[in-house]
C-alpha cells in the first residue's frame, strides 16, 4: 500500500508507532520497522542525550530500517538539553522525528539542513495549519479518542480527519482510536495517509513493559478511560485505576482552586512504577479508548500484517462488493 506517508518516510506500510513515555524504547521501535512500519523512540524518556544516543545505536543493531525519534517540547521552566538531545537525533543518523508540545519551529532548520523529515503532532486543525505553515513535512492528526493528551476542543476523528483533509496541503497520520484494518481504511477515507497507533502497540509482546499493563488494555473495554487534569487545562486520558479516582475526587473537591502541586503524587514520576514494575495503582497512565478494541498481545509482525491483511480485504471485497451493486 503506497501513501503519501510511506514514500514521504520510506516504509512500506502507512503505520506509525507513536512516542510513549517508558513504552518507546528500542526493543518496540526496531519490532515495528522491521515488521514495515515506523517505529519511535521516545526521546525524553531517555534521562540525558548521551543515552539518547545509546538507545538510537541499540535500535540501529536491532534493523536496518528507518525509525524515528519523538521529542516533546514541554511548557517547563527548567527545560530538559534540547540541543543535546537534537544533536544525538542528527549524529544518531535518525532521519525522522515526531515532534509533540510546543511549537518545534526553531528546531526545524537544524534538522531539515540534516535531511530529517518532521512530524508534528496536532489535536486540532489550526495547530495542523501552524505546523504546516511553519515547515512541518507530515502532521498526526489526533482525535478526541487518543491516549494522552487530545488537547482542549474536544473534536472525535469522524470530524477531525476530514477537516484536516480541507485544510491540509501536508500529508497527515490518524491518531487516536487506531487498532486495526477498519482504523487504517476508515482513516484513509476520512483524508489521512495512513494511522498512528500507540496504546495498541503497547499490547504486543515486544512492548518493553510490565505484562500487568498488557493484561490491563487487553481487559478493558471502550468505557475504562477517563479525562484528568481538565481544570488545569492539560487534559489526559487515562485507564481507569484508584489513583485515577482519587485525583478526580481532589479536582471535584477543589474546583478552579486546584494546582498541579495538588495532584503531584497521582501524576509525577509514576512510569516507572507503572511500566517497569507493574504496579497498577502507582499513578494515571495514558491510555486510549481504542483499549476497547484490544482482545489480544500479539507480536509486532502479526499485529500489522493482519491490519494490512484485514485492510486489504475490506477494500477489494466488502467496500468494492458495495460499489459493484
Amino acid at each position: 500500500m503506497k501513501t503519501r506517508i510511506t514514500e514521504l518516510f520510506g516504509i512500506q506500510h502507512p503505520i506509525i508507532q507513536g512516542g510513549m513515555h517508558y513504552v518507546g524504547f528500542a526493543e518496540l521501535a526496531a519490532a515495528v520497522s522491521n515488521a514495515g512500519g515506523l517505529g519511535i523512540i521516545t526521546g525524553l524518556t531517555q534521562r540525558t542525550p548521551q543515552l539518547l544516543a545509546n538507545e538510537i545505536r541499540r535500535c540501529r543493531e536491532m534493523t536496518d530500517k528507518p525509525f524515528g525519534v519523538n521529542l516533546t517540547f514541554l511548557p517547563v521552566l527548567s527545560a530538559p538539553d534540547y540541543p543535546g538531545y537534537v544533536k544525538a537525533i542528527v549524529d544518531g543518523g535518525v532521519k525522522i522525528v515526531e515532534t509533540a508540545g510546543n511549537n518545534p519551529q526553531k528546531w526545524l532548520p537544524g534538522l531539515h539542513e540534516a535531511g530529517v523529515k518532521v512530524i508534528h503532532k496536532c489535536t486540532s486543525v489550526r495547530h495542523s495549519l501552524k505546523a504546516e505553515g511553519i515547515g512541518c513535512d507530515a502532521v498526526s492528526v489526533d482525535g478526541f479518542e487518543c491516549g494522552g493528551h487530545p488537547g482542549e476542543d474536544d473534536i472525535p476523528n469522524f470530524i477531525l480527519l476530514p477537516r484536516a483533509a480541507e485544510e491540509l496541503k501536508i500529508p497527515f497520520v490518524a491518531s487516536g482510536g487506531m487498532a486495526d484494518g477498519r482504523s487504517l481504511v476508515a482513516a484513509l477515507a476520512l483524508g489521512a495517509e495512513g494511522m498512528n497507533m500507540g496504546t495498541r502497540f503497547m499490547a504486543t509482546t515486544e512492548a518493553p513493559i510490565h505484562d500487568n499493563v498488557k493484561q490491563a488494555l487487553v481487559a478493558a473495554s471502550e468505557l475504562d478511560t477517563r479525562l484528568v487534569m481538565r481544570p488545569l487545562r492539560n487534559t489526559e486520558r487515562v485507564l481507569r485505576n484508584a489513583a485515577t479516582d482519587a485525583l478526580l475526587v481532589k479536582e471535584r473537591t477543589l474546583g478552579a482552586a486546584i494546582k498541579f502541586e495538588d495532584i503531584i503524587e497521582q501524576v509525577a514520576g509514576v512510569y516507572p512504577k507503572i511500566m517497569k514494575e507493574g504496579a497498577m495503582d502507582a499513578g494515571v497512565w495514558s491510555c486510549g479508548m481504542v483499549a476497547g478494541l484490544i482482545r489480544d498481545i500479539p507480536s509486532c509482525k502479526q499485529l500489522i500484517e493482519r491490519i494490512m491483511a484485514e485492510a486489504e480485504a475490506i477494500i477489494h471485497q466488502r467496500l468494492a462488493g458495495f460499489a459493484a451493486r
